[in-house]
């Protein structure tokens, strides 16, 4: 019985067109939530290091004093683990078909331009409330 089951299954693959895509020529199919790469937006980024500390093959890498944020492309395994734990927001996932590297670009570095917001002036606080006398 095994011998005409498998006699089966091999004629019918035969007769049938693949049931693969071939990749690197014919696009991969994307939906609203595949992971394609990472994106920053660089005037969002507020230098924190959270993507660089949640990224587990630590392909993210967060220069503070340079205001840096790189990645290595070929460590990055798109777990969307960086995504996720970002406070602000400012990493996304493309969609989009990139096609696949064939040879290393090295590391692909992004200044960060965020700058930081004035903090609104301080309201001088009441005399009688600094004085510690209850009013009559």
């Amino acid at each position: 019985m095994g011998y005409f089951e498998m006699v089966k299954i091999a004629i019918l693959t035969t007769l049938r067109s693949p049931a693969t895509r071939r990749y690197p020529a014919a696009a991969a199919k994307c939906t609203p939530i595949s992971r394609g790469r990472v994106t920053i937006d660089p005037a969002r980024c507020i230098s924190c290091g959270m993507c660089m500390k949640k990224c587990p093959t630590d392909a993210i890498c967060v220069v503070k004093d340079e205001k840096t944020w790189s990645i290595d492309r070929l460590k990055c395994v798109v777990c969307n683990c960086c995504v996720e734990q970002c406070p602000v927001h400012c990493l996304t996932m493309e969609t989009g078909y990139t096609p696949s590297m064939t040879v290393h670009e090295g590391v692909e570095v992004i200044q960060i331009t965020y700058v930081k917001p004035e903090r609104p002036p301080r309201k001088e606080p009441d005399s009688k409330a600094d004085s510690g006398t209850q009013p009559e």
